[in-house]
């Protein structure tokens, strides 16, 4: 069974609370790609991985997250997407890393195609921010 991920709540104040990184479907995605990992895969691995490919997982999975909110927290449309172009990096490491778990037969057929379709869904809403924040850069540039 699937484990509940749970709601992250911004406190209230004098902020739009929907405006915050933690509102973002993308760092949602990037989330549950992250808790994936450390749930799924991390366990998975030998001890001989300790210092190898389970360091690798756990910075690339942090930096997903990290990235999105960090872009966010700039306020400017090309650092937002410069940190998201980062953080679509570290997804296809941690693709890489996921095939190497499979190659390596430390995880299974069903939690490897699991965390593919969690990277996918990842990406897609990651591309989905990118174009957003193009768009929105692009229609600054044409009010100045």
């Amino acid at each position: 069974m699937e484990e509940e991920i749970f709601s992250i709540e911004e406190p209230i104040g004098n902020y739009n609370q929907f405006k915050v990184f933690t509102s973002l479907q993308c760092w949602k995605d990037a989330r549950e790609v992250k808790l994936f990992f450390y749930r799924k895969v991390l366990p998975c691995l030998p001890p001989e991985e300790k210092f190898n490919l389970d360091i690798q997982i756990r910075k690339a999975s942090c930096s997903i997250t990290s990235n999105i909110s960090e872009g966010h927290g700039r306020f400017h449309y090309q650092e937002a997407i410069q940190f998201c172009r980062i953080s679509r990096g570290s997804l296809s490491e941690l693709k890489d890393h996921l095939i190497s778990c499979y190659d390596f037969e430390y995880i299974n057929e069903a939690t490897y195609q699991d965390g593919l379709e969690k990277i996918e869904k990842a990406k897609i809403s990651l591309n989905g921010f990118i174009a957003y924040n193009e768009r929105k850069k692009k229609e600054l540039k044409v009010y100045k």
